[in-house]
């Protein structure tokens, strides 16, 4: 075995994989029921790396707000149910919010649709 094998290892370098994930609160925003700049605050306090909250990992885990939308990248293995996770404590407060996949790296914040389904039950009776 040669001295570049053993610095290199078999394969070469890897690249590093970046994960991204987007959070549109658009109509809670617009509603004025959210505000995107303390649900930032949030996530920053409360996104565990290493086992501890709020340690974002000098720069491998960053979050940025853009009006209504909240993108989380992170350099490492970072799970999207733990992004829902965080996102479900924050609209606990708010019973009428839920939060819904719409592709494979997002979510977004949608009202939940009661009002309708009790009208038209109670047009059918």
């Amino acid at each position: 075995i040669g001295t570049h094998e053993k610095a290199c290892g078999k394969g070469g370098p890897k690249n590093k994989q970046i994960l991204k994930f987007a959070l549109d609160c658009t109509y809670p925003v617009e509603d004025g029921i959210m505000n995107t700049t303390n649900f930032e605050q949030f996530l920053q306090q409360r996104i565990k790396m290493n086992g501890k909250a709020g340690n974002l990992g000098r720069g491998v885990v960053t979050i940025r707000r853009s009006k209504s939308k909240i993108t989380e990248t992170s350099e490492v293995t970072f799970s999207k149910r733990y992004l829902k996770y965080l996102t479900r404590k924050i609209i606990y407060l708010h019973d009428w919010l839920c939060i819904v996949a719409n592709s494979k790296e997002s979510y977004k914040l949608h009202y939940f649709q009661i009002n309708q389904d009790e009208k038209e039950e109670e047009n059918e009776e």
